[in-house]
């Protein structure tokens, strides 16, 4: 197959020739001859590496539902319970939901993710058995991490650490957590549960950090600490560390410095509704690794967003303050190169003798595309166009 006039992010165009799966020659415009089937007029769309979305909830997503009223008091464990106690009867089949967020990231260009899905005494592992079941299917065309997440508490309800431990033996990437103070009461407890299970399984850690200030600072701290002195440097990542924000003088700089020297990964999602977050400029200028993701999507969490990605770069930008083109490429680099590397893919660059996994996207320059994102793409996957304008081909 031929593409002819794309545009680089450099400005200069080029025609790509793709064959078995790979980028295997890329010229000037109009020096690869097109075929008669088998070309596609690139027609000037700008050539992008795919999006990654490392913080997402297949398991929770009501895409495709209908309309469900939401009563949910605020604060965190009224969320949590209302989740736990009403998905299934909301239809919020694991299966079903997983494979329509996934089908419809691939619409809008996410070819990569990193998922969280819940384990607890209600559900027990039936949630990674749905999101499992859609990664084996999908897995020709969708990179996926699962998370084995105990959102409802780890070492607080008993019996969830044998099931996080047999949801890591089943096929669970990675292991998560959240809160350990705030929800489990616990931060000893709770992080030596999570780094024992990350040691027996030889497994990476991912931690939902969303305690504010210093209390989000100490168990940042802890985390740190562990790492180090279990030689997990490289990882570990952050969720969230709404910490970072805080407005308190000498609080943030000794912690970012303590991340970079730790190799930890901090994971943003650009919340609007929320007043602190780690800005992306410190966390770039004291060289600590950052991705980002849409973490909740049309769920019983939030009735707000799609999977898209360059949407969700727009609002981490805006949540940032990113007015120049090199804080608007930043973000973007953050949703997909950074994102690649977080998730352990070795190559992410639609370069000559690579895979030729890439996104076409109608614009002038990378920063367009984060301030302005359009709807206008043409999403390819191993070769094949797999999407248009945001939608699935049937593939």
């Amino acid at each position: 197959m031929t593409i002819q006039n794309v545009r680089h992010p450099d400005g200069s165009c080029a025609d790509l020739f793709l064959e078995d799966g790979r980028i295997q020659q890329v010229g000037p415009a109009g020096s690869l001859a097109a075929g008669t089937e088998s070309s596609i007029d690139g027609d000037g769309y700008l050539l992008l590496p795919p999006l990654c979305d490392c913080h997402a909830h297949l398991d929770k997503t009501t895409l495709g539902l209908d309309w469900i009223k939401n009563e949910v008091k605020p604060g965190l464990v009224n969320l949590i319970a209302n989740e736990r106690e009403h998905r299934i009867a909301w239809g919020l089949d694991p299966y079903r939901q997983a494979v329509r967020h996934i089908r419809s990231s691939l619409g809008y260009g996410v070819l990569a993710m990193r998922s969280h899905i819940d384990v607890d005494t209600q559900h027990g592992l039936s949630l990674l058995e749905g999101a499992l079941a859609a990664r084996e299917e999908y897995k020709d065309l969708f990179h996926l991490q699962l998370v084995a997440f105990p959102q409802s508490g780890l070492v607080s309800r008993p019996g969830t650490y044998e099931l996080m431990d047999q949801a890591l033996a089943m096929g669970a990437d990675l292991v998560g957590g959240v809160d350990p103070s705030a929800l489990d009461r616990d931060s000893k407890g709770c992080l030596d549960a999570i780094f024992a299970l990350a040691q027996k399984h030889g497994k990476p850690v991912d931690i939902h950090l969303h305690e504010p200030a210093e209390l989000g600072a100490y168990d940042m701290e802890e985390i740190i600490q562990r790492t180090e002195a279990l030689g997990m440097q490289g990882k570990v990542a952050i969720s969230h560390a709404f910490c970072l924000g805080a407005p308190i003088p000498g609080l943030v700089p000794p912690l970012l410095e303590k991340l970079a020297r730790a190799d930890i990964t901090i994971i943003t999602c650009g919340q609007p509704q929320l007043a602190t977050f780690p800005h992306i400029q410190e966390l770039a200028a004291a060289g600590v690794k950052t991705a980002c993701g849409n973490d909740n999507i049309q769920d019983l969490w939030s009735h707000f967003g799609t999977p898209d990605m360059l949407q969700r770069a727009s609002l981490i930008a805006m949540k940032n303050l990113c007015r120049n083109d090199s804080e608007l490429d930043l973000v973007l680099d953050l949703c997909t190169r950074s994102g690649a590397q977080l998730l352990g893919l070795e190559s992410w660059e639609p370069l000559p003798g690579g895979p030729a996994d890439f996104l076409l996207v109608k614009g002038s320059c990378p920063a367009q595309c984060v301030a302005q994102p359009p709807v206008e793409r043409m999403v390819f996957r191993r070769g094949c166009l797999i999407a248009k304008d945001c939608r699935l081909l049937d593939c």
